[in-house]
């Protein structure tokens, strides 16, 4: 091997590894953006959902309910309410934990609990959340609700794969299926993201309807996870690659993706959980 391809070789290794360490940066900046995004959803579930059942005041519950909430009387479908909505509290502050790699490399049995809590606790979500959606009748239209009853099946799915390959000691599937489990147990918050977004990009509502069953509710209750899915799918991918051409492509992807998150963190922040709070309180 002559110099030439010596130093050929040597600046493509360098800028791979270029590459996969922007490709971390974007990983390392969404996260952080996702946690304060998170911890903010935790709060106002928390307010809505968790304080009345404290005070004993659960009639408040419905003043952030579009459609059927606390009903009195109705201790079964009270039951599934708050066992789908408490969970997001738990899960929305110690869920994006799980990504976080410090924490899996120095505190493992903090990461092997507070996993097993927020698998179990994402079943109990998705198996309550499609009760109250079919069979209680918490929807505003049939067809509005095909993709979140979509995503509640495939947590299910997910969850069981995270947790076979964690009891297999299969990591490298673990890690992959959990962090798919993760981006389905959080698809209604993605696609709270997503809406307030394109609200910010539209200066208001297009292509959507009341009933949330409108072209652009549709195509975003599917995309709200299926989105970050492939996302995720392209990170896996480009951590693979030996070319930095492409992995600088999902760096792009996965910047586009978090602006967009950013974006969306901000305006649910400003336009939904702080007004609701403060009206709560």
């Amino acid at each position: 091997m002559n110099s030439t391809t010596t130093n050929s070789l040597a600046v493509s290794i360098s800028a791979v590894q270029s590459a996969k360490q922007f490709l971390q940066i974007s990983v390392s900046t969404w996260v952080v953006i996702a946690l304060i995004g998170q911890w903010f959803f935790g709060t106002y579930v928390f307010v809505i959902y968790v304080f009345p059942i404290v005070t004993g005041d659960l009639e408040l519950v419905n003043l952030s309910q579009p459609i059927i909430g606390y009903v009195k009387g109705d201790h079964f479908g009270n039951a599934a309410l708050f066992s789908h909505v408490i969970p997001a509290a738990l899960l929305s502050v110690g869920g994006i934990i799980q990504l976080v790699p410090i924490v899996r490399r120095k505190f493992a049995a903090v990461h092997r609990w507070n996993g097993r809590m927020f698998l179990t606790l994402g079943l109990m979500g998705a198996i309550s959340g499609l009760y109250l959606t079919w069979i209680r009748g918490a929807r505003l239209s049939d067809v509005g609700a095909l993709g979140i009853t979509l995503n509640g099946i495939l947590i299910v799915v997910a969850v069981g794969f995270a947790w076979r390959y964690a009891r297999a000691r299969q990591f490298d599937l673990h890690m992959r299926w959990a962090i798919h489990a993760f981006i389905l147990v959080n698809g209604v918050w993605f696609f709270r993201l997503y809406l307030m977004a394109w609200y910010m990009a539209n200066q208001g509502p297009n292509g959507n309807t009341a009933n949330i069953d409108g072209p652009t509710d549709i195509f975003l209750s599917f995309a709200c996870y299926g989105i970050p899915m492939l996302i995720a799918e392209s990170y896996f991918w480009a951590k693979r690659q030996k070319q930095a051409a492409r992995i600088w492509m999902v760096v792009l992807l996965m910047t586009i993706g978090m602006l967009i998150t950013l974006v969306g963190v901000l305006a649910a922040i400003l336009v939904m959980w702080i007004p609701r709070i403060a009206l709560a309180l």
